[in-house]
């Protein structure tokens, strides 16, 4: 029991520095293109960027503070980061959006592994834990 604990907490830890460095490098994106790239960019990009970054910001805390909805924010982060990567990996030509792509293509591979955990919390919350 004890070495699936870690494995666990191992492969949280990856998950939540994942999420961080994908929120971060979203977030650069963004800045980069409404500055680099005015009137060039989609909306749509824009917006996935965004909620990309909201969502990996959203899944590492809640893995920090170990909610039990952390898999739930994982599933939303694992579908954002993959949408936003296809958007990214258009722009090949563009070093920084290129390794926002491989940032977000690493997060939505471990958000991924979290979110195959989903459980029903339901049961949790009556019983009176904490999300």
């Amino acid at each position: 029991m004890k070495n699936q604990q870690q494995l666990h907490d191992s492969d949280m830890e990856r998950c939540i520095e994942n999420c961080m460095q994908s929120s971060r490098m979203c977030l650069e994106a963004f800045h980069y293109l409404v500055r680099e790239k005015e009137g060039s960019v989609s909306g749509r990009m824009l917006s996935l960027l965004q909620s990309c970054t909201d969502a990996c910001t959203l899944s590492a805390r809640f893995m920090m503070m170990e909610s039990p909805f952390h898999h739930q924010a994982c599933a939303l982060s694992y579908e954002l980061c993959g949408a936003c990567a296809f958007e990214c990996e258009k722009y090949q030509d563009d070093s920084l959006l290129k390794a926002c792509a491989e940032h977000l293509r690493r997060c939505e591979e471990t958000c991924r592994g979290m979110a195959g955990m989903i459980v029903d919390v339901s049961e949790e919350m009556k019983s009176g834990v904490n999300p």
